[in-house]
């Protein structure tokens, strides 16, 4: 989700933490500057629940754990703080984690037409530092279209793919596992007017 400055004091990650667990606003954290998160559409979340769910029933039975939106991901430490739409984690320090994950298998966000370039560049290439993270899903909220990078094995080289027809199937081998476009875009109606939330 894209996000706004709300300050140009720096703060350390230590401070952030204390002022994230006071604040009724979600900030992300990025080299010492906070920023508000966005509202986002209907449409975005009834997407975010769907996938959710999706990857539940499958993960949790493995004692994995799926969270989405509220829960902050540590890409580099003591740098750079999001609030990923979902993550993927099933490393043991993360299920006793109660505030961060720092170890995720998956992150899923679904673009809107104010992140799309951050999701695709910026946060992209932050996330592909973290060791632990094998897959990275794009949904598009407008229109059918999904995109998987993929980590290649013992590497730090990724493989992409999109999928754009409802029987699709968006195959994570690592997981064993895979989910059909349709099923991710399951009720979503794309003619209802969905306008993005003004910008505070």
């Amino acid at each position: 989700m894209d996000a706004l400055p709300v300050g140009k004091s720096i703060l350390t990650a230590e401070e952030y933490f204390k002022l994230e667990e006071a604040s009724e606003i979600r900030h992300e954290f990025y080299k010492g500057q906070i920023f508000d998160m966005a509202g986002s559409t209907l449409r975005h979340n009834l997407l975010v629940d769907s996938v959710k769910d999706l990857l539940k029933s499958h993960f949790r039975p493995k004692g994995c754990r799926v969270y989405s939106e509220t829960v902050k991901v540590e890409v580099v430490k003591n740098e750079y703080y999001p609030y990923p739409d979902i993550v993927l984690t099933c490393h043991p320090f993360d299920l006793q984690s109660q505030y961060i994950i720092r170890q995720p298998s998956l992150i899923v966000e679904v673009l809107s037409k104010s992140s799309v370039a951050t999701d695709r560049d910026y946060k992209w290439e932050e996330y592909q530092k973290m060791p632990s993270l094998l897959y990275y899903l794009l949904i598009n909220q407008y229109k059918l279209g999904v995109e998987l990078y993929a980590r290649v094995e013992n590497t730090d080289q990724w493989t992409y793919q999109r999928y754009v027809q409802p029987e699709e199937l968006v195959v994570f081998p690592r997981f064993n596992f895979e989910l059909s476009v349709g099923a991710i875009y399951e009720g979503i109606d794309f003619t209802a007017i969905d306008e993005e939330p003004a910008r505070p």
